[in-house]
């Protein structure tokens, strides 16, 4: 008897419920449901099937006149296998199944511009060093603390990836230092702890030269960087920082070009510089079709400085050349027009960039915040302005389309799925309501 005892925590910690990573949270699962996990996780791991009851969905809006008022929905069973959504069907609530307690499904969350290589989430509290000499004088400083963050770099990544998926989050992009300092360890730690992460969460990754492409020599860590398992060449700020824009943007085309990745540059530069960029990188997009839909410029503060007209005249620009703006929404007192490049068809995302670390303290690791945050600046009150916002925490994918008719789930969709205690996605985004679990290629992680 001494020897088959076994406890509950040493149950939980060996079944299946221990390797498909869930966490227990209070509002969603009780007992009876977290053996109902367990059992279907185990049987997961084998046939990697199984299925929700009571999910709520959205299903069209209710009218008054012309207004949308308020957002339908319904509660449905959805089988999921081999990763994808296979099935939504009405629901059974005396089904054999995983019971979802009508929380509303969604997308899961996307923050498409963070650092994970470089972070003190998971380490000691420090709060952000006196700033001195703008954007080089922090390149000074990080040439300084970088050997020291690398030291548990991986670690604490894994940590800081934990803290994104318990915000619903479960795909990030994330810029990775290359550069003479770090050269390509930054990347082989992160790298690492993606391969740890693998079941709940994916990154593409960008190649950024924090300290320049040519302000210190990163040229041979970037071209060899392009070489490994990286999606995107990044930049910052090539006036400011390299003192020439044609050069710096012509290396980064290139480098793409020859190694067939996307583009995705730091530009703080609020004046002519910021705006000469802008149309420098259009016309090499342009001139290499190749390079449309894979093309984003985050940050672009220029933007906010332009008047009314000239947003207009650049918002086109962009969306004919297919090149995206990534915003960490707001920015100190920069407030980007991101209505304005919606409108226009410019694809927008949006990120939570430093969490933790020497240049931001104030980072929450939730996108759905960012949802919030825009709905607030820019005036979207209203129900249908409010459901349109999710599409920023969710980098485009949203349960409706603007005319109420549902787009999300379908047949085969890869089922990232976070559950929200909300009624709608509007009161999810207006109230940033809770997330109770979260879903990464079938795999239950949170």
């Amino acid at each position: 008897m001494k020897n088959s005892a076994i406890s509950r925590k040493d149950f939980l910690k060996n079944s299946a419920l221990g390797i498909a990573g869930v966490t227990i949270g209070s509002g969603f699962l009780n007992s009876a449901t977290a053996a109902e996990i367990g059992e279907n996780s185990l049987r997961n791991d084998k046939s990697k099937s199984y299925t929700l009851k009571n999910v709520r969905l959205e299903i069209g809006f209710e009218c008054d006149g012309e207004e949308i008022i308020r957002t339908k929905t319904a509660l449905f069973c959805i089988e999921i296998s081999d990763g994808k959504i296979q099935k939504t069907l009405p629901n059974n609530p005396n089904a054999q199944a995983i019971d979802a307690k009508g929380l509303l499904m969604l997308p899961a969350f996307r923050d498409m511009h963070i650092h994970l290589d470089k972070t003190f989430y998971g380490d000691k509290w420090q709060a952000v060093r006196r700033r001195t000499g703008g954007v080089k004088g922090m390149i000074a400083l990080e040439q300084q603390i970088l050997p020291g963050i690398l030291e548990n770099s991986t670690y604490k990544a894994e940590k800081l990836i934990e803290l994104l998926q318990s915000h619903g989050t479960s795909f990030a992009r994330s810029h990775v230092n290359i550069d003479p300092t770090a050269k390509l360890q930054s990347l082989k730690n992160l790298q690492a702890a993606l391969v740890n992460k693998k079941q709940g969460f994916r990154a593409e990754l960008v190649a950024f030269p924090q300290h320049g492409v040519f302000y210190t020599d990163s040229v041979p860590y970037l071209r060899e960087a392009a070489k490994m398992d990286i999606d995107f060449i990044g930049g910052l700020d090539p006036f400011t920082i390299d003192g020439a824009i044609e050069k710096t943007i012509d290396f980064t085309v290139q480098l793409a070009l020859d190694n067939n990745k996307g583009i995705d540059i730091h530009l703080h530069e609020s004046g002519e510089s910021g705006i000469k960029t802008f149309e420098y990188l259009i016309d090499k997009v342009n001139e290499n079709s190749q390079l449309n839909g894979k093309t984003f410029i985050s940050h672009a503060f220029a933007l906010a400085r332009l008047e009314k007209s000239k947003q207009d005249e650049m918002a086109e620009k962009l969306a004919a050349a297919k090149v995206g703006i990534v915003s960490t929404i707001p920015f100190g007192n920069t407030i980007m027009p991101i209505p304005t490049l919606l409108k226009a068809g410019v694809i927008v995302m949006t990120g939570n960039d430093s969490i933790v670390d020497h240049w931001n303290t104030f980072g929450t690791g939730s996108v759905l915040q960012k949802a919030n945050l825009a709905t607030q600046l820019y005036g979207q009150v209203s129900e249908f302005g409010l459901s349109r916002m999710l599409k920023l925490a969710t980098a485009g994918a949203i349960p409706l389309d603007d005319k109420g008719v549902q787009q999300w789930p379908k047949t085969g969709d890869v089922a990232n799925i976070v559950l929200v205690d909300a009624s709608c996605s509007a009161e999810a985004v207006s109230r940033m309501s809770p997330i109770r679990s979260l879903i990464h290629n079938g795999n239950i992680v949170y």
